[in-house]
């Protein structure tokens, strides 16, 4: 996990709809930039719904959210119009930005050892600067937790 009170690694990857989104488009507003493993899985359907209701929060607070995974673009549009999610899905297929992110890590599940996304969420400030950083975050409760960072 990156430390608190470093730049955020720039970015650009494609968003649902292909349009290419660089980290530096969101200066001038917080970033909630969330990492999750994939598209259409209870867990990760659940965070990205909760965070789906409360974005209307979220923008009051000056924030946006972007969601960060390996799928493609095509299985983030999908996902996107069958929840009806508000906010931005990014694809990193080529797990650059997992990578610069320090969230592609040895996952243990029922015993079997794998390489995988772990459920990361970062704070990133006006500036681009890491004010926040959570791993290991439970899909359904971290939209809340980090609408209540923001105070």
């Amino acid at each position: 996990m990156l430390e608190i009170g470093t730049k955020a690694p720039e970015f650009t990857l494609p968003d649902q709809n292909g349009e290419m989104r660089s980290l530096a488009d969101y200066r001038g507003q917080k970033v909630v930039l969330y990492f999750y493993p994939r598209d259409n899985t209870p867990g990760c359907t659940k965070q990205a719904c909760n965070f789906g209701e409360l974005y209307p929060q979220f923008r009051e607070k000056g924030a946006v959210v972007l969601g960060v995974s390996k799928d493609s673009v095509a299985s983030h549009k999908k996902f996107e119009e069958k929840y009806g999610l508000p906010f931005t899905l990014l694809s990193d297929t080529e797990k650059e930005v997992i990578q610069a992110y320090d969230v592609w890590k040895e996952k243990k599940n029922y015993g079997k050892v794998s390489m995988g996304v772990v459920r990361t969420t970062y704070l990133i400030d006006e500036e681009g600067i890491i004010i926040k950083a959570f791993d290991k975050v439970k899909a359904a409760d971290n939209p809340g937790d980090m609408l209540g960072e923001l105070g």
